[in-house]
């Protein structure tokens, strides 16, 4: 699942797609270089971030969504429902919510009108103070609760079981320690029973462990995409798919062959 950050204040590039023509230009290389699903954000969701309109985000990203649509499956990264509906109507295939349906509770209906899959992902708070919101007594097993109700919503809104999927929102009120809590008992997400989504790509977290810059951070961010890939994780999201996918594949590789009788 590859990046694609239509925005002047990412964390990751710091705008370096804000512009219709980059953002293509990088949504094409994605494809290019083997992503088979290409995530379009329109609102930086960094620690602190300040929110943006509807009116705005939709106007960054469904232009966007319309010309990668042609060239493969594309995912809208978006928490409200009236830009979920915008670039579905655009050829989105997949809303990627990192709030799980807490931030408009709309969004889910959206979703299931357009028959559409869902990434559901967890989070408290909004991206402007979660962090403030970072305390658990078992980070783990409070996550697969919550996203255990979010799923129950998703589900109520009508949103078919098999376009489900969950992602523990690695660094969305989490610390560093929570994250690798997270990676370590991945496993246990799959009680909930759907595919499970990782975005550690570039996170603070790495840069705590390998003191890296968020721009020379893939070494550590392949390392958190292979422990993800042997404890359970089906989709990685990530900036650099081409490095990126050799580390998978490997990890899969021997995740598959410690399963083989």
């Amino acid at each position: 699942m590859g990046v694609v950050n239509v925005t002047p204040d990412s964390f990751s590039d710091g705008g370096a797609c804000f512009d219709e023509v980059s953002a293509v230009a990088r949504g094409r290389r994605l494809f290019a270089e083997g992503a088979d699903l290409v995530d379009v954000g329109g609102e930086s969701t960094r620690p602190g971030a300040e929110p943006v309109s509807a009116s705005e985000e939709a106007a960054r990203v469904v232009p966007v969504v319309r010309a990668l649509a042609e060239l493969g499956a594309v995912s809208i990264d978006t928490y409200k429902a009236e830009v979920a509906a915008l670039a579905l109507a655009a050829g989105a295939e997949v809303v990627n919510d990192i709030s799980g349906g807490t931030l408009d509770p709309a969004l889910f209906g959206v979703v299931a009108q357009h028959g559409a899959a869902v990434i559901i992902g967890h989070l408290r708070g909004t991206p402007k103070d979660m962090q403030a919101h970072a305390r658990y007594d078992d980070v783990v097993r409070e996550v697969v609760a919550e996203l255990r109700l979010r799923v129950a919503a998703a589900l109520a809104a009508g949103v078919a079981r098999g376009r489900i999927l969950v992602d523990p929102g690695l660094g969305f009120a989490k610390t560093a320690e929570h994250n690798l809590e997270l990676l370590a008992r991945l496993g246990e997400l799959g009680a909930l029973g759907f595919p499970i989504v990782v975005g550690a790509s570039r996170k603070a977290f790495v840069g705590k462990l390998t003191g890296r810059e968020t721009a020379a951070r893939e070494w550590g961010t392949a390392g958190a995409n292979a422990a993800a890939v042997l404890h359970g994780a089906n989709v990685l999201r990530v900036h650099d798919v081409l490095a990126q996918r050799d580390a998978i594949a490997v990890a899969d590789a021997i995740g598959r062959a410690a399963c083989t009788p």
